[in-house]
């Protein structure tokens, strides 16, 4: 199959995108406010996560024949595959919040092996507690839900965690780890928040701004005009748009959340103005962004930030990992990975969405490749072709 076959399969499911435009939406200046993921705490992420050992900057990619097809001035994307030998983005916050977290309780008297730090995930943010808590010295607790693979469960265990598996989707093994931290005194470290529960998302979300940073050092002299943020619960989101934000100011580029229709709880609530519940009854092959609910903590960052929320079927998933993979040089893009690529595709076949979302022939493009092949087995199957949705 051509590369041009792959693009064309991708584009086909544009019918099928939703677009939100966000009416809440406000060019200003960033609010570097305490109670906000902050400048402060960017800085002592990345001041943390650079002398963390095996760290470099993970590669900024063009996509040239991307910026040729859809008549725009150039198509970057940032490659998370390598990052820290997990494979995705996640190493950066999940493994930051404990470090933080284990650093506050020794300086409370208390031994890090006396920590335990428990969790809920699809996978790769449970990778990155894992690791986090075996650089750290700390005990961990993995949830996962039943449509979680196995491959992604073994993994964690190779970190030291002890995976529990429960039935039902992502919230139910939230629910139940949130029941089990509190009952035996551990310490949850959720990339979800709530009320009363910012503080450790807010780290994860820190963490995750390592990404901006070094999105801004690698582009040069361009300055973003449009950027698609995957988005599960929104801390990837928030994570990237808070640095861009604090870059250029009132002149933030357009930041587009893109997530599955089978889980768009972000599109529903920009939709609405304000978090909303979305009932996840059939999951998406894009693992990673199979969330029913918005983090609050994200929240504060994107309601005002995003211009845009897109929500896309599954059909444009693996012709796109194809894709990546049959490019040269080949890239190793996973499921979410292919997101933010399916999402201007999708948007260039529309003109009424490239109208809305202001695309022109000046236009500088960010996505973001969340992950690798995080799931082998998973991967091998799509790029062979004999997988293509969630089984």
């Amino acid at each position: 199959m051509t590369d041009q076959t792959h693009i064309a399969a991708a584009e086909a499911g544009h019918i099928n995108a939703r677009l939100v435009t966000n009416t809440a939406h406000a060019r200003q200046a960033f609010p570097d406010a305490p109670h906000l993921l902050n400048n402060a705490n960017m800085g002592r992420a990345f001041d943390t996560i650079s002398n963390w050992p095996g760290y470099t900057p993970t590669p900024l990619v063009d996509l040239p024949e991307i910026a040729t097809h859809c008549g725009v001035a150039r198509v970057v994307y940032k490659d998370e595959s390598t990052r820290l030998g997990l494979g995705a983005f996640k190493a950066l916050g999940g493994a930051y919040a404990v470090a933080d977290l284990v650093r506050e309780q020794m300086e409370s008297g208390i031994n890090a092996d006396e920590v335990t730090v428990a969790t809920a995930t699809d996978g790769n943010h449970g990778r990155s507690v894992a690791w986090g808590a075996q650089l750290a010295g700390c005990n961990a607790k993995i949830y996962i839900h039943e449509h979680v693979s196995k491959a992604r469960e073994t993994a964690m265990q190779a970190y030291g965690a002890e995976v529990i598996r429960v039935q039902g989707n992502y919230e139910v093994s939230l629910a139940d780890c949130k029941a089990d931290a509190e009952a035996h005194g551990w310490h949850l470290v959720s990339d979800t928040s709530w009320e009363g529960y910012v503080d450790v998302p807010r780290a994860i979300m820190a963490g995750y701004t390592v990404m901006g940073r070094e999105i801004i050092d690698q582009l040069g002299k361009d300055e973003l005009t449009h950027a698609f943020l995957p988005i599960g619960v929104g801390g990837l989101a928030a994570g990237v748009a808070a640095p861009l934000w604090a870059h250029m100011g009132a002149q933030l580029c357009n930041l587009i959340s893109i997530e599955s229709a089978m889980s768009c709880c972000f599109a529903d609530s920009i939709a609405a103005g304000k978090p909303t519940l979305f009932d996840i009854t059939e999951e998406t092959l894009m693992a990673g962004l199979s969330c029913g609910e918005v983090s609050l903590v994200a929240w504060e960052i994107l309601q005002p930030s995003l211009s845009h929320s897109m929500a896309i079927s599954d059909e444009a998933v693996a012709p796109l990992m194809r894709w990546f993979h049959e490019r040269s040089p080949s890239i190793e893009a996973g499921e979410c990975s292919t997101s933010g690529l399916a999402g201007l595709l999708q948007a260039h076949k529309n003109p009424q969405h490239w109208q809305s979302m202001d695309f022109d022939a000046n236009s500088v493009v960010l996505l973001i490749g969340t992950e690798g092949a995080t799931d082998p087995d998973l991967y091998a199957k799509i790029i062979s072709g004999n997988q293509s949705h969630a089984e």
